[in-house]
């Protein structure tokens, strides 16, 4: 027969598990059989005991946890902090130290532009240059203020960590105004008044345009009444004020000017060496590209004209080499004649054609008095011109001949003119291109001839003396100087006398008589020096 062999295990139940006849209570143990029932030891109560430890041990750990809560409050309430949570104007200041917060607030302050707008521009400012200053300070100490008090505590509590503070703020008008103030002039724009201008050969208006300006004091007024809106936009709209332009009509100086501008600018060229003249004729939408129109400044329904020079004259040179090497025009003379000319609303100009200094190559057997009759020059001219010239001239020889100019040193006088045949010994005296009078003249002898060229009257003498001749001239008038330097002339007079009585050549009129000026009858003479004044021509002819 076997055996299979178990074991027991006695387990002390509590007290409050016990039967209340003290029975012991047994538990098998797996793989092991139990002998039989075996005695208990009855252990202490000890339940009382251990419930009184645990409380003693739960006390003194709550009066740690709150002595440690207490210091931490303490030395937080002691220190420089600012409690987690608080934020000022947006910004978090959790565990930032007083000065920490008031730098971050100022950094963040002065980082702020706030846009000025007018018109449908913009200029950026700074909160400061608008008179708006954050009171960082004051903010930051109201900051560091939570949670050391009992108010800010419960309000901490009830806000479960999280406080936001408003910003705090001043506003300064005075500032403001004196910031706008120098900023009023960038934003200034100017009325421009109505004008005119040149387009396709007419005039047209150039409408006015109103201007405006910042109203400083208004604007301050209206930034007083909405700071918290301003900085919310980070926009402010200027005040501004319109500028009506003083001018706004030029319809009147509009017309003037197409009045001028629809007539055809006429240029008379006139040589009065050679006399010939020649008319050009540039429409307006030519001439006017020319001009540049203003209003008068005393009267703006009146116009003030300018001419453009650099055109003018480009004109003027483009004519002036169509005249050919010998000739040319004086470009700044006919510039400024022809500006005077438009400036006073004239339409007709007229403008001097000069010869330059030429050169003559001299020819077997002639002399200097024979090339000058040819060219037309008192052979004094030629000497003066060529410096050191001998009495000798080789063939081949190359003279300098001085402009004919020279010897036409006043303003030509352009309707009038005196024609004089040294050949038919007459005058022939026009005006306006036709013959006024004809009269038999008379001119010098062989051994002091009168110069063939073109000359004018230069001087009027009620009876001029000559010393060489002893002789009395009336109403002479002086044509030319046979010698550059001299201070005599050449002219035309009436019938000489000498010794105050004797009246000369009053049967000689038609021949040679004369010591080189032209003399015509007294009577003639008289006429002729009443309306020939100084600057007419004086053509002598072979």
């Amino acid at each position: 027969m076997s055996f299979k062999r178990t074991t027991s295990t006695t387990v002390v139940i509590p007290a409050r598990l016990q039967s209340r006849q003290g029975v012991e209570i047994t538990r098998p143990v797996a793989g092991w059989a139990s002998p039989g029932p075996t005695p208990l030891t009855p252990l202490p109560a000890r339940g009382p005991q251990l419930a009184l430890a645990g409380l003693i041990l739960s006390t003194m750990l709550l009066v740690v946890l709150v002595a440690t809560a207490a210091l931490v409050a303490l030395l937080f309430y002691r220190s420089d902090r600012i409690l987690p949570g608080v934020r000022v104007a947006g910004f978090d200041l959790s565990d930032k130290s007083r000065a920490e917060a008031v730098a971050l607030l100022q950094q963040h302050w002065s980082s702020q532009i706030i846009s000025l707008q007018a018109g449908g521009k913009s200029w950026p400012v700074s909160p400061a240059g608008l008179g708006l200053t954050l009171d960082s300070a004051v903010m930051v100490q109201t900051a560091y203020q939570q949670g050391r008090s009992l108010d800010t505590w419960r309000a901490y509590w009830r806000a479960r960590g999280q406080i936001d503070l408003p910003p705090l703020w001043q506003f300064d008008p005075i500032r403001a105004e004196a910031s706008l103030s120098q900023l009023a002039p960038q934003l200034e724009q100017p009325a421009q008044d109505a004008t005119i201008r040149i387009g396709e050969g007419r005039a047209e208006a150039v409408p006015a345009v109103p201007g405006r300006v910042l109203d400083v004091a208004a604007t301050v007024k209206a930034l007083g009444r909405q700071p918290m809106q301003v900085l919310a936009e980070r926009r402010l709209t200027l005040v501004m004020q319109p500028v009506q332009p003083a001018v706004s009509d030029v319809s009147a100086a509009v017309d003037q000017a197409n009045a001028l501008l629809g007539r055809t600018l006429t240029l008379q060229t006139h040589d009065p060496i050679r006399d010939e003249s020649t008319v050009l004729t540039i429409p307006p939408v030519e001439w006017a590209g020319w001009l540049a129109l203003e209003l008068d400044s005393g009267d703006p329904s009146r116009v003030a004209w300018s001419v453009n020079t650099d055109q003018v004259q480009g004109y003027l040179a483009a004519q002036s080499t169509a005249l050919g090497p010998e000739r040319y025009l004086k470009v700044d003379e006919a510039t400024t004649r022809l500006a005077e000319a438009i400036r006073s609303q004239q339409t007709a100009v007229r403008l001097r054609v000069y010869h330059r200094p030429g050169t003559y190559a001299v020819q077997a057997g002639q002399t200097l008095s024979s090339i000058a009759y040819e060219v037309g020059l008192p052979y004094p001219w030629i000497q003066a011109a060529n410096p050191g010239l001998g009495n000798n001239l080789s063939p081949g020889q190359v003279l300098a001949l001085p402009s004919p100019d020279d010897l036409l040193p006043l303003p030509v006088v352009e309707d009038k003119r005196i024609v004089i045949s040294l050949s038919q010994q007459k005058m022939w005296v026009y005006e306006a291109g036709a013959v006024k009078w004809e009269w038999p003249a008379s001119s010098g002898i062989a051994s002091s001839p009168t110069a063939p060229g073109v000359f004018q009257i230069q001087s009027h003498e009620q009876n001029a003396y000559a010393a060489n001749w002893n002789l009395w001239m009336p109403h002479f008038m002086g044509i030319y100087r046979p010698v550059p330097a001299s201070d005599f002339m050449n002219g035309i007079h009436g019938f000489p006398s000498r010794g105050g009585a004797q009246l000369l050549w009053t049967n000689d009129l038609g021949r040679r008589v004369t010591y080189g000026c032209i003399l015509i009858s007294s009577e003639n003479a008289a006429t002729l020096y009443n309306w020939a004044e100084a600057g007419v021509v004086v053509e002598i002819q072979d």
